[in-house]
This record gives C-alpha cells, structure tokens and sequence, in this order.
C-alpha cells in the first residue's frame, strides 16, 4: 500500500478522530474549515486517499467516509488544559485559570502545535455549529486569515471572545455567526489561537 503524504496524514487522522467524537465522519466543508483550505483541496485529498486504500465510501449514508485503516496512533489521548471560559456572545473577561485539563485524541493535534481547550458561553456562534457549553480546542498562534474562528483578546475593554477575524483597513472585525449579534469593531486585537475543534458531550 502507497504511503500517504504527510499532509494526507494529517487529513486521515481528522476524518478517524472525527467519527469518534461524533459518531459520524466529516463532511468536505468541515474539513476544509478545521485546516482552512479549499473545499477543492479536501476533494484532491479524499480522491488521493481512496485511491491509496486508506478510506472508502460507506453506502446509504449522506455522510459517506470510512477509514479502512485502523492506525492505533488514532487512540493515543492527548492531555491539554482547560482554561476557563470564553464568550460566544457578548464578550465577557476570561482570565487564563487553569480549570483542569481533557483528553483528546492525538489525532486532533498537530505535532507542531501547542494547544488549551476553553469552554464556550453564549449562542453568537451556533450558525457555525459552535453552542453554549462545547468545549473549544484551540491552537495558539498569534496571526489569522481573514474568515478564520479565533479566540480574541480585545485590549481596550481586556476582554476574550470567540468569533471570525477580519482584518479591514482600518480595524479589525469580530463577525459572529448569529444574526441577533452585531460585529464588533476594534483597533487592538492580540490572536491567542484558532479553533481547532469543537468537543461536545450529549
């Protein structure tokens, strides 16, 4: 059987870590957001790994993946820290107290990365699937493309939110994802990470 490409990696290890959490795999949109690429170029990566043998269409479902695969790596937990809360409504402070910490696969990290998880408050974001009380995993790192989700530290009101970034020219934008929340316009924004992952418990 032909390797994957690391890159290919990456994406077999999402569709497998996916299906765990949520009992279903992810669809091509999910997973162009969880690596912010093309839906294109989930395709090419899906075709390369059917052809590989690595993942095959399950038949009479709308979400239609499964791995052929079974990598024990995929069952490794990995530790990460809870820190506290994030708004997805208005903003609200978030001190950085640790509350904690839980396990994800491995699979859900990048070998790279470095990662905490904060639990979600409000509904700002449920059109992007994100609801009060999901715990956020998100990958630190300081600069984001436009559209991204990040968790944001506004510093005129020293305050965390969770939302999409856009740059404009002269501000920033903080866009919800729920019509009822306006964006929020500010000058000084420090990027403390991007969602990586939503873990939710039903």
């Amino acid at each position: 059987m032909k390797e994957p490409t690391p890159r290919q990696q990456e994406v077999l290890h999402f569709i497998t870590s996916f299906t765990e959490l949520n009992s279903c795999p992810p669809t091509v949109r999910e997973t162009a957001e969880h690596f912010s690429i093309s839906v294109k170029a989930v395709q090419d990566h899906f075709t390369a790994l059917r052809k590989k043998g690595y993942i095959a269409p399950s038949e009479g479902r709308s979400r239609s993946l499964k791995v052929l695969i079974d990598d024990p790596e995929f069952k490794k937990p990995y530790r990460v820290p809870v820190l506290g809360t994030v708004a997805a409504g208005l903003p609200i402070f978030c001190a950085e107290n640790y509350d904690g910490s839980v396990y994800v696969p491995a699979s859900l990290i990048r070998k790279d990365g470095d990662y905490f998880a904060l639990y979600v408050s409000g509904d700002s974001m449920i059109n992007a699937g994100i609801l009060d009380g999901d715990l956020a995993l998100i990958r630190r790192q300081e600069n984001a493309s436009n559209g991204s989700i990040v968790v944001a530290f506004i510093e005129e009101d020293e305050k965390v939110t969770l939302k999409r970034f856009f740059k404009e020219p002269a501000r920033i934008r903080l866009q919800a994802e729920n019509e009822a929340y306006g964006p929020i316009y500010c000058q000084n924004v420090r990027i403390l990470g991007i969602l990586s992952n939503i873990i939710r418990n039903y």
